[in-house]
């Protein structure tokens, strides 16, 4: 039997993250001063990321993402042709506030145009994501407990179950009015 261990060890998937956006900078022909001005990120953090002297925040995570375009995925998670993601087992990237825990399941290929997300949110605490790169597409389930999905202006309030798509490119926010954990399901799309 083959079940696929993903690295939980902080340090490892530091390592493997650096590697990997390393590997990414240099296959788009970027300097490490030109990847900072794409995504924001300065370029001594990029420089610590990439030797895996620094375990970036989620936030950071998406900026660079954003900035080369592709998914967070593509820079967490190992390349297998089989996957087991379990609950609770996978890599995960935490929010600089630490309300929000996100934990990617599969992607359709290293720099694929989808992924997929399991996130929790905890009790009584919101995560405001920077927008998404333009095209990408966000359907969320709230698969336990409850979730205010800020739009824009607009807010949706989803209970077990409820489903919510919208653009990602958007401003928007992630809160937790109750109590408890709630655990949501993510699916992004990305044009290509």
């Amino acid at each position: 039997m083959n079940d696929h261990q993903p690295t939980n060890n902080a340090n490892q998937l530091a390592k493997r993250v650096g590697i990997t956006l390393r590997r990414i900078r240099q296959e788009k022909g970027l300097s490490l001063q030109e990847l900072s001005n794409i995504t924001e990120v300065s370029k001594l953090t990029l420089g610590n990321i990439e030797r895996g002297d620094a375990n970036p925040s989620l936030s950071v995570i998406w900026k660079i993402a954003n900035g080369l375009s592709i998914p967070i995925s593509a820079l967490l998670n190992e390349s297998n042709e089989i996957i087991i993601s379990r609950n609770n087992e996978g890599n995960q990237v935490i929010s600089a506030n630490g309300a929000c825990t996100l934990e990617p399941i599969f992607d359709s290929s290293a720099y694929g145009s989808m992924e997929i997300h399991r996130a929790t949110l905890k009790p009584n605490s919101s995560y405001s994501p920077d927008p998404h790169q333009h095209g990408v597409i966000e359907y969320v389930t709230v698969m336990k407990g409850e979730a205010i999905i800020k739009i824009e202006e607009d807010s949706y309030h989803l209970y077990e179950y409820d489903s919510i798509k919208f653009n990602g490119d958007l401003n928007h926010a992630y809160m937790n009015p109750a109590s408890s954990t709630t655990v949501l399901h993510f699916v992004m799309t990305y044009a290509r």
